[in-house]
C-alpha cells in the first residue's frame, strides 16, 4: 500500500485527515511514526500556503515520500485577522486554548465577530511540482467556550449553518463543513491521480 506521510504530530488533525482520505488505497501516517528522530520545523513563512510548504518540503526532503502539510489557522476581522499565521503560537507557545479562546472572546466583545478558520495544505510528492490549495471555513466568534469535540479554537468558533460551534460538530458535520475538509476533498482526486 502506497503511503501519505503528514508533516504533523497533531492527532486531532491526523485523525480528521484519515478519516476524509480513509476511501483512497493509502495509508497516512504522522511523521512520527515513520521518523526516527524530532524534527524542529521553524514556519518563517508570512502566509499559511508558504508555511505549509516550508513543513511538507522539509519533511520530503528527508524521507523522499509523499508529505502532505497543512498550515491552518483562525482569522478574526476585528483582531486584524489574528492570531492568522501565528495561530499555534498566540499569546506564547505553551499558553492554552482555554487562555487563547477566552482573550478572543474578550476583545471582539462589541466588535464585529466575522471569523474564519483557515487552511492551506502543501503536497510534496518527490520529482513532481508542489500542489498547494487553500480553504476557509466562515463563521463567527461565539460568546463563549462551548463543545467538546473539537480541538484549539473549535469551542469559539460558531458556524451559522448548523447553529453551533465547531467542537459541538460530530465528525460526520465537520468533515461535510470544515476548512480542513474542503482542502481535503480537493486533494482527494489529486491522490487519486499522481500517488
Amino acid at each position: 500500500m502506497k503511503q501519505l506521510i503528514v508533516a504533523s504530530t497533531n492527532k486531532g488533525k491526523i485523525k480528521e485527515i484519515k478519516a476524509i482520505l480513509k476511501d483512497i488505497n493509502i495509508e497516512v501516517l504522522a511523521m512520527n511514526e515513520v521518523l526516527d528522530q524530532e524534527i524542529d520545523i521553524e514556519e518563517n513563512g508570512k502566509t499559511f500556503k508558504e508555511n505549509a510548504l516550508i513543513k511538507a518540503k522539509t519533511i520530503a526532503d528527508i524521507i523522499n515520500k509523499p508529505v502532505l502539510a497543512d498550515d491552518s489557522g483562525l482569522e478574526v476581522d476585528a483582531l486584524n485577522k489574528q492570531p492568522g499565521i501565528y495561530s499555534a503560537r498566540f499569546l506564547g507557545h505553551d499558553t492554552s486554548y482555554e487562555i487563547k479562546n477566552q482573550y478572543i472572546i474578550d476583545a471582539v466583545k462589541d466588535k464585529d465577530k466575522s471569523a474564519r478558520f483557515v487552511c492551506a495544505m502543501a503536497l510534496v510528492i518527490p520529482n513532481h511540482e508542489p500542489i498547494l490549495i487553500e480553504e476557509t471555513m466562515e463563521g463567527l466568534i461565539n460568546d463563549k467556550i462551548e463543545g467538546e469535540n473539537g480541538f484549539g479554537y473549535d469551542p469559539i468558533f460558531y458556524f451559522p449553518p448548523c447553529k453551533m460551534t465547531s467542537a459541538m460538530m460530530s465528525m460526520e458535520e465537520k468533515n461535510q463543513h470544515s476548512h480542513r475538509a474542503k482542502a481535503l476533498k480537493r486533494l482527494y482526486a489529486i491522490l487519486k491521480e499522481v500517488i
